[in-house]
């Protein structure tokens, strides 16, 4: 029988302290990132401040918080939940001009989103709550990455809209993705890892018209919120959230 030397068994147990300290200082602002009018969205160890898409109260499963990590569980695969996920959860404040940054972390096949302009009430039915959607996907295992058009169903892509640009970097499975979206006005970015890929117009006729040829088309003057709450998507497959902050921006 091989044996573990004491040298060994102290280099794991450094890595796992390392990786929990490392979990439990995330969910925390920097002096400057104060001064600079951010405030943390979520605050790492509860439900507060957020509630389910299509009830009055959080769901009571399907999400998971442990060590500064909010997680959806794995169910299926089912779009908005079902009897054994959880659903869709959304911000109780409302938003119109801001700046929000969070990091994601996808697992093999992951299909989830983080959708912003979101009207609760739009969708009475089965599925996801209506919103604009910064795609969070595994483009490589999940075949939603090769519907829709020109790859507009892909990772960081305005959802069934734009393709997110195709230089964009993203971090492998199991590491930690930074997504940034800017609505300043009627003008909106989506940003990963440091990088703008998603840039449009709101309330212009090119925005209607990529809508009207989107599966969007049914939902009457869609994206053309003035203000709206964020939500983060239960899509039965596993994806991990930290670091949700916001920040007000002038129109």
């Amino acid at each position: 029988m091989k044996l573990i030397s004491p040298v060994m068994i102290a280099v794991v147990l450094l890595g796992f302290v390392s990786a929990r300290a490392e979990n439990l200082e995330q969910n925390t602002l920097s002096k400057d990132e104060v001064k600079q009018g951010w405030r943390l969205l979520w605050d790492g160890k509860t439900s507060t401040g957020w509630t389910s898409a299509k009830s009055a109260t959080f769901p009571a499963t399907g999400w998971e918080i442990k060590e500064g990590v909010w997680s959806v569980l794995p169910s299926g695969g089912k779009e908005g939940g079902s009897s054994t996920s959880g659903g869709d959860i959304i911000t109780l404040e409302k938003f119109s001009n801001f700046e929000l940054s969070l990091e994601f972390k996808i697992h093999p096949g992951t299909n989830s989103g983080i959708k912003y302009f979101v009207d609760p009430g739009l969708n009475k039915g089965e599925g996801s709550a209506i919103g604009l959607e910064y795609q969070i996907l595994d483009d490589e295992r999940h075949p939603d990455a090769k519907l829709g058009k020109n790859g507009n169903r892909t990772i960081g892509s305005l959802y069934d809209l734009i393709p997110a640009a195709k230089n964009k970097q993203v971090n492998p499975i199991g590491q930690w993705n930074t997504a940034r979206i800017v609505v300043r006005g009627d003008h909106v970015e989506h940003w990963l890892n440091g990088k703008k890929i998603v840039e449009y117009t709101r309330f212009t006729p090119e925005f209607r018209q990529l809508v009207s040829e989107s599966k969007y088309k049914i939902w009457p003057h869609f994206g053309e919120m003035k203000e709206g709450p964020i939500l983060l998507q239960d899509h039965g497959d596993a994806v991990s959230f930290r670091n949700i902050k916001i920040r007000t921006l002038t129109p």
